[in-house]
């Protein structure tokens, strides 16, 4: 038999060796963080029936072994949160990670609210931003953002980079999810990272899974005929959200509405099916869901009023467990989709974690939230709120946006005084001596007049349930 050519030998060896590479899913680079006091799921890919070691220097290690397509997967104890530790991944080759934090972990996942960073947008400002950016050299908050993408099927992989919040940095994080992330951080003393993955104008069925919107008979079609990748049903959830899974998180927070407000009819049960599929892909059970409410804008008035969605996202907070949501009613600008307030949208994000999640007692995590409501023998409406501890407020300002409507349907505009009671208010209109409706902000620009003492305003509320015509 003659002996192989040198040239097919250096040609077999050479395939082999780039066969034999240990790799780590994309969501695994430098600078990471991993949940703390946790199993931290860990894949990757390695030769078929390669043995995968992966060992932490806070003195836990973990062994898998890849199956016949190569694929490997492990979970590894993580301490309590501190760092930076090495990680080292022995495979049939080495990876070594020397900057690896342990803490809490955050999805912040939406729109171009959520994507739109703390430099703002060109001609669209954050308000306290240079300050920010100047104070943002806080390596214990490290982010990854997810490249935009859509699929038309589910990836394993995305484009991102686990990087430390810096003045050089942070102008590019998430300005929703970064003032989220410092207010933990500085309460809780603890690295927190943030996977942020978000597109401009993306709806909410391009976040869901084909098989939850077959479920709620939504259609694998964008609704009329609408061609933008980002509002494409399952696309993005296939190329930005799939590749994720497995991650350990402490939760999530979102911020998107905005594309979905013709459809607000379909969305309490949309998002409340996306957020239980994601929570069952995860396999991490319910874990915490909070979101931004939309904010007053002046949007196309052949669109239907805002109020509606807004009026779906204060029933999906009441109906989804484990959820909470960030009123944004005060902070909205009529001439702006974007709120330049995104510091205190990140900070009223993070009182629903600090309280719910960390322990925090002592602070409100919402406004006012309409209770129930009675009509005395004058026609005057006492209307009872939940949800605060010292009562509600106007801070010195006429309590405005409350309107009453007779058996006619017709609204007027209400007077409004605080009652003798704690959370209660009374509301009377001579226009309609026997009401049987009220409304609160119920449009798409109002003023926000009705706030907790703590100062955390009121969702936008109707008692009636008339369809407008």
């Amino acid at each position: 038999m003659r002996p192989l050519p040198l040239i097919l030998i250096l040609i077999t060896t050479t395939v082999t060796l780039a066969v034999a590479e240990t790799k780590l899913a994309s969501i695994f680079t430098e600078s990471m963080v991993l949940q703390q006091q946790d199993h931290a799921v860990i894949w990757g890919t390695d030769e078929p029936g390669q043995q995968v070691k992966i060992t932490g220097a806070w003195g836990q290690a973990a062994e898998a072994t890849a199956d016949h397509d190569g694929n490997w997967r492990l979970s590894l104890k993580t301490p309590a949160a501190g760092g930076p530790y090495k990680l080292e991944v022995q495979g049939s080759s080495e990876i070594n990670f020397d900057d690896v934090l342990i803490g809490e972990v955050w999805l912040c996942a939406g729109q171009s609210n959520m994507q739109m960073p703390v430099k703002g947008f060109n001609n669209q400002p954050i308000n306290g931003n240079q300050e920010a950016i100047l104070a943002a050299n806080k390596d214990r908050i490290r982010a990854f953002t997810v490249k935009r993408n859509s699929s038309d099927t589910a990836l394993d992989s995305v484009t991102g980079q686990w990087i430390p919040s810096s003045s050089a940095t942070v102008g590019n994080f998430s300005a929703t999810a970064y003032f989220f992330a410092k207010k933990l951080q500085e309460t809780i003393d603890a690295p927190i990272g943030l996977i942020i993955t978000s597109w401009g104008g993306s709806s909410a069925e391009a976040w869901t899974d084909v098989e939850t919107l077959e479920r709620l008979g939504i259609s694998k079609d964008a609704p009329n005929g609408d061609k933008a990748q980002q509002r494409q049903p399952t696309k993005l959830y296939n190329a930005m959200l799939h590749p994720l899974i497995g991650y350990k998180l402490k939760g999530s927070i979102w911020y998107q509405g905005e594309s979905n407000r013709n459809r607000a009819h379909q969305y309490r049960d949309l998002v409340t099916a996306m957020v239980s599929s994601w929570r069952e892909q995860w396999g991490q059970g319910d874990f915490p869901f909070y979101y931004v409410q939309i904010a007053p804008f002046n949007y196309d008035t052949s669109g239907s009023n805002s109020a509606y969605l807004r009026e779906a996202q204060l029933q999906t907070m009441q109906t989804l467990k484990n959820s909470g949501m960030a009123v944004t009613l005060d902070i909205g600008d009529p001439k702006f989709i974007h709120p330049r307030e995104k510091k205190e949208i990140g900070e009223r994000l993070a009182y629903w974690a600090l309280n719910k999640d960390y322990g925090i007692e002592g602070i409100e995590t919402t406004g006012p939230l309409y209770q129930s409501h009675t009509v005395d023998d004058d026609g005057k409406v006492l209307v009872a709120f939940e949800g605060t501890t010292t009562g509600i407020s106007s801070f010195g300002k006429p309590f405005d946006g409350f309107e009453l409507a007779g058996a006619d349907k017709v609204f007027h505009p209400a007077n409004v005084k605080l009652s003798k009671k704690a959370n209660e208010l009374t509301v009377w209109s001579k226009e309609v001596p026997e009401p049987v409706a009220l409304r609160y902000a119920f449009e798409n620009t109002p003023n926000a007049s009705l706030f907790s003492t703590y100062g955390l305003p009121a969702s936008s509320f109707r008692t009636d349930d008339w369809i407008e015509e």
